[in-house]
């Protein structure tokens, strides 16, 4: 089983991905592109440039589109659907800045996406986060994107996005997994 987890900065997808591993015998998570690039000598802006946000892109793409590193499952700390909302936050076009197809084939490697947005519980329980202004706008972005899909890219994979209570997510995400 793949899933990937993609919200906005500060919307506890990182806690999720890790309480989904601690749940799911086998399943491994995949830290999100940000620490891979890093670790591989990658060194961002701050803020992040579009071209980072590019880079970011690229990295996730090759994280979904490669083998699963367990053979029970894979949990994805973030997909290329998060830098193409970043991209459009930063006023790029998404429909310009990817390969429909090879976005395609990433996100046919998923059994279940899983969007974590910004809702009044999150403002009042997680900590605060830097640059709101850009994580208010990614969190619009990425909502416009997931149902649009102007790529057609992820339309055959389920979506699942996470709006009630953050002490619910754990139960809800694992519900939906069992459906599919």
């Amino acid at each position: 089983m793949r899933v990937g987890i993609s919200g906005t900065h500060g919307t506890g997808k990182t806690t999720l991905v890790e309480a989904l591993c601690a749940h799911l015998p086998g399943h491994v998570g995949v830290d999100e592109p940000y620490y891979l690039l890093e670790e591989e000598g990658y060194e961002f802006q701050f803020p992040p440039s579009l071209e980072d946000y590019r880079a970011l892109l690229a990295r996730s793409v090759r994280s979904l589109s490669s083998p699963s590193p367990s053979p029970s499952g894979t949990i994805f700390d973030r997909t290329p659907l998060d830098y193409l909302a970043y991209l459009a936050a930063t006023g790029a076009d998404p429909s310009e800045e990817a390969d429909g197809a090879r976005l395609r084939q990433a996100f046919s490697s998923l059994d279940l996406l899983v969007i974590t947005v910004i809702t009044p519980e999150t403002e009042q329980i997680l900590p605060a986060v830097e640059l709101p202004g850009l994580r208010a706008r990614m969190n619009d972005a990425l909502v416009e994107l997931v149902y649009d899909d102007p790529l057609n890219a992820w339309e055959d994979t389920p979506v699942l996005e996470l709006s009630g209570p953050l002490d619910g997510r754990l139960d809800t995400v694992l519900a939906a997994l069992k459906q599919t």
